[in-house]
């Protein structure tokens, strides 16, 4: 079924298509609305697969006038997986203690969604990234503030280690087995889920279930989540080429976010000159189908800045 609801625009979806990157890797991506229309570029964050966009989500967004973009992240998805970089938990924790050094890093998933514009025939677009994929987007700004027209940073950091910090609780959740079997994997998304999930705005669980036995289905590995893990955990801290950003941006942050400290969405917003600030009360570290038409408001109003 098509993302159009009842009395509603139908909007145009393409199947799932992939790009072959010059690295190498193959990019899973999706489109959504008139290609004609300004193109908005999303980005997910650590583990997850561009389906954690929901459809309804980027019709939303498509309605406004947009031509939206998902994909899966290298290591999700339908995108080329890395098995041969293994990771353990003991290189996880020296990471998070500020040792170790890790498979690649935000830099080299800023340059595959660059390379993904080049293979859609993209010059620029409005760029939106959510936890990794914020700090995803925020690199992208910096290394090709050509390619980025807008920014919306959302529930995200700047990479420095005294802002925007992980609840210890959360980081022993992250570090836990994420279950043997299909069923086993969705049971604990959904439990683990909840921990960091918005206090303000639930999600149902069969929904969340729904999501989870998607996002198994589409490809997901543990080893992937924890290179992705990797990559956040050994981050440079960005605060001082944020400076340099100089096209409009918007930072959406929870006051309840346990896995990224709304610190960071603070810290992200003072760094980048113009950038606009707003903190969301009881939301935590999803996106709450309730809070869609807030995004979504957000990104155009951000993006109508820079026309």
């Amino acid at each position: 079924m098509g993302p159009g609801q009842a009395g509603e625009e139908t909007v145009a979806v393409s199947d799932e298509l992939f790009a072959h990157l010059p690295n190498g890797l193959d990019l899973c991506h999706q489109t959504f609305g008139d290609p004609r229309d300004e193109p908005v570029l999303l980005v997910m964050g650590l583990g997850g697969p561009m389906t954690w966009w929901p459809q309804d989500f980027c019709a939303r967004l498509a309605r406004r006038g947009f031509h939206v973009i998902r994909f899966d992240n290298r290591d999700t998805g339908r995108s080329t997986k890395l098995r041969h970089h293994p990771v353990t938990r003991a290189d996880l924790l020296k990471a998070y203690l500020g040792r170790g050094t890790a498979p690649y890093g935000l830099d080299d998933l800023a340059d595959d969604a660059a390379a993904l514009l080049d293979h859609l025939g993209i010059e620029s677009a409005h760029v939106v990234g959510v936890s990794m994929g914020g700090m995803v987007a925020q690199t992208l700004a910096v290394d090709h503030a050509d390619r980025v027209r807008s920014l919306t940073s959302i529930m995200s950091t700047t990479g420095r280690r005294r802002v925007g910090w992980i609840h210890p609780l959360v980081m022993r959740t992250m570090l836990a087995p994420a279950g043997r079997t299909r069923p086993e994997y969705a049971e604990l998304s959904v439990r683990n889920g909840k921990v960091v999930a918005s206090p303000a705005f639930p999600t149902p669980d069969d929904v969340a279930y729904a999501r989870a036995l998607e996002t198994y289905d589409r490809g997901w590995i543990a080893s992937g989540v924890s290179r992705h893990m990797m990559a956040v955990l050994t981050q440079p801290d960005r605060t001082e080429r944020l400076g340099a950003v100089t096209v409009p941006t918007q930072v959406i942050h929870g006051t309840k976010d346990l896995l990224v400290h709304r610190s960071g969405g603070r810290a992200t917003a003072d760094a980048i000159r113009g950038a606009t600030l707003l903190e969301i009360a009881g939301m935590g570290h999803d996106l709450p189908a309730q809070l869609y038409d807030t995004f979504v408001d957000a990104i155009a109003a951000t993006a109508a800045r820079a026309r």
